[in-house]
Order: C-alpha cells, then sequence, then structure tokens
C-alpha cells in the first residue's frame, strides 16, 4: 500500500452514467464544486454501466482510461462524482497511484474551508470525523502494525484500534461543545417567543443567491459570491420594518442534490432555526431550467430535518438575468405563493418587505382563532389589512 505525498491541485473527475435523469445537472455540478474548492480540472471521464462495480465502482477498463489521464495530465487527485464505500476507494489508488475522493469528500472539504463561526467549525469536525473513521485504513502502513505503549493502549492494541478510540473521544467532546451551543439559541429563541417577535429563515439551494438577499433586506454585510457553499454558517440580524416593528431574518447553508448524510445530521442543531421559525422564504434561482428538480430537492432536506410543516413562500430570485418582471403571484384564495425579486438590483424588494410587515402585523395581534389559523397554514389574505 502506498504512503500518501500532499498531492496537487490539478485533479481528474469521474462520473459514471446509471441511467439517472439528472445525470448531466450532476456532472455541471461536479464541476462548480471542484471549483469551488479551488481545484484545477485536469479532465473528466464519464462511462455508462448498469450498476456499480464492487470492486472498482467502475470497470476495469474504464479505470485503466482513468489512469491513462491521470498520468497524461499529472494528476494527484481523482475525484468520483459517487459516493465510495471504503474498499473501493482503496483499490482505486492502488491501481491509480493517486489519492482518490468521492462526492462526500469533496463537499466535506469545501465546507471545511467556509466555516467560519465555532459551532460551524465543530460541526464540520464531527461530519469530517464520522466520514474517516470508516476509512481509517485507507492509505496508511501504520495502521497494519501492532503497537504497545503505557498509557495509551492495552497490551496488543493495534494503531487502527488506538485511532478509533481517540476518535470516539475527539466525537464525544465535539457532541458535548455542540448541546453547549445548542442551549444558548433556546434561551435566544424563548426570549424572541415572549416578545412575539416573528422569525423568518431564508432557505434553498446553494447559489441561489440567499446571502445576497439577506444582505438586502437587512444590511449585514455577509459574505456572498457566485459559489456553491459560499455560507455555510447560519447568520441571524434584526430587520426593522416601518409600522411592524423589528422581525429576526436567518440566513441558512444551501442545499444540494445528494448532500452527505453526516452532514445533515452535523447541521441538524444548527438548521433548528429554520424548525423553528414562524415563515420560511425558500429562495429558487428563477431563470435556472432545473429550479424545479432544486425546489424538490430542498424539500426533500426540510422534510428530513422536520420543517415541511412551517409555512413557506417561494422568492423567485435573479430575475434581472432574464425577462422575468418583478411581483407577487396568489392563487384563487388570495394566498401569496411566490414573489419575483432580484436581490442584486432591488427590483420587487418592496413588495417582499411589504409582505413580511403585514404577515409581522398579524403575528404581534393576540391570537384570534381564524386569524392564527390562517397564519399557521400561510393563508394571507389582502382583504384582511
Amino acid at each position: 500500500m502506498f504512503e500518501r505525498h500532499a498531492g496537487s491541485e490539478r485533479v481528474v473527475l469521474a462520473s459514471l452514467d446509471f441511467g439517472e435523469p439528472d445525470y448531466a445537472d450532476s456532472v455541471e455540478e461536479l464541476h462548480r464544486l471542484a471549483e469551488s474548492a479551488q481545484l484545477e480540472v485536469a479532465g473528466l471521464v464519464e462511462g455508462r454501466r448498469a450498476r456499480p462495480d464492487a470492486a472498482l465502482f467502475a470497470g476495469s477498463g474504464k479505470v485503466e482510461e482513468i489512469a491513462a489521464m491521470v498520468q497524461s495530465t499529472e494528476a494527484g487527485v481523482v475525484i468520483f462524482n459517487h459516493a465510495l464505500s471504503p474498499a473501493q476507494e482503496r483499490n482505486l489508488e492502488k491501481i491509480l497511484q493517486c489519492r482518490v475522493v468521492d462526492r462526500t469528500s469533496l463537499i466535506l472539504d469545501i465546507f471545511a474551508r467556509r466555516a467560519q463561526s465555532a459551532e460551524g467549525q465543530l460541526q464540520i469536525e464531527l461530519a469530517q470525523l464520522g466520514h474517516i473513521s470508516t476509512r481509517l485504513v485507507r492509505g496508511w502502513t501504520h495502521l497494519e502494525r501492532q503497537k504497545g505503549g503505557v498509557g495509551l493502549r492495552g497490551p496488543g492494541e493495534t494503531q487502527l484500534e488506538t485511532d478509533r478510540r481517540l476518535i470516539g473521544k475527539r466525537v464525544k467532546l465535539l457532541k458535548d461543545r455542540l448541546v453547549k451551543q445548542h442551549r444558548q439559541r433556546t434561551v435566544q429563541r424563548r426570549a424572541r417567543s415572549r416578545g412575539r417577535v416573528m422569525s423568518v429563515s431564508l432557505v434553498g439551494y446553494t447559489n441561489t443567491g440567499k446571502s445576497t438577499l439577506f444582505n438586502t433586506l437587512t444590511n449585514a454585510g455577509s459574505y456572498a459570491a457566485d459559489q456553491l457553499f459560499a455560507t455555510l454558517d447560519t447568520t441571524t440580524r434584526q430587520l426593522y420594518l416601518p409600522n411592524a416593528g423589528e422581525i429576526v431574518v436567518s440566513d441558512t447553508v444551501g442545499f444540494i442534490t445528494r448532500l452527505p448524510h453526516t452532514l445533515v445530521e452535523s447541521f441538524r442543531a444548527t438548521l433548528e432555526e429554520t424548525i423553528q421559525a414562524d415563515l420560511l422564504l425558500h429562495v429558487v434561482d428563477a431563470c435556472n431550467p432545473n429550479r424545479d428538480k432544486q425546489i424538490a430537492e430542498v424539500n426533500k432536506v426540510l422534510a428530513e430535518i422536520g420543517a415541511l410543516h412551517v409555512p413557506q413562500i417561494l422568492v423567485m430570485n435573479k430575475i434581472d438575468l432574464g425577462t422575468i418582471e418583478p411581483g407577487v403571484e396568489q392563487d384563487e384564495y388570495g394566498k401569496i405563493t411566490r414573489i419575483r425579486v432580484s436581490a442584486k438590483t432591488g427590483a420587487g424588494i418592496p413588495a417582499l418587505r411589504d409582505m413580511l410587515t403585514q404577515m409581522s402585523q398579524h403575528h404581534h395581534e393576540p391570537a384570534a382563532p381564524q386569524l392564527s389559523t390562517a397564519i399557521i397554514n400561510n393563508e394571507y389574505h389582502p382583504e384582511l389589512d
């Protein structure tokens, strides 16, 4: 088994088509993920299979093709557009003689680069440890040796067992720290509830302009860029609305297809801001041809974290990239379903603020049975004003 080197930032991408309808979209996303990780894509190897190979994921012929591209481009890493098992990664690394990572590892690496808050860094480390714990034997010859040591391990305990034990201790420490962070957020939410302050969370697919919209609404100055997962840490700011007072707006991490389950679990605490919100503004890239798939993917994750019950309004963003006019869409009952805006140019933002003002006014009013039910079901009726 070879010893790993630092590698280079030149990578070869590998993707297999198993007949999935969103295959082309996933390949494009893989390219963007690599760019977001500041990697230089040297080439792409594609193929079609009915099912993954148990040992190599790709067939032996396709692996030889990948090896040839690695050699010709002098790439140091091969990134698969799929989730690989630990055994498949080890087998591929033996043949390709370079580091092999899967889509999950790539996303984890991006998250590790971008997390800024203490809590975000704890969550990322927890997710990474969960992923690494299944891959301890990959690429390290010293793990095969048996060692003893006073105060370090019991007689005959292997280095692999020691590493697992140390990871277990670190995971417990991280979870304890996250529990303290959770308690602090719970106290803050209770204070807002006592003051009947309406809580709004921005959710959506990655790179739909959530952070730009957040900055436009709150003047927060949060980092925003045209890249996947530009924002990872949940940021909360107060927004003052004339005639309605203050509301709390939170910007959350974006979602993506096949978001690693370890990340969903690790970020569940942060995403509780979404679960506890009074309203979700589901930000959508209005000019993206795959917006319907992205909406479905976001709703899938919202269902996984138990947030589908929260009232939701679609905010069709980036209308400046097409010919869409700003405006508000309502159903036959007068319920607001969509608001068309451009967070970049400000088009449609006044209508969004007006909607938030009206909903906040209802939120501050004493609970009336009919009105309360309407708000819970996201049924805003302009004629009630």
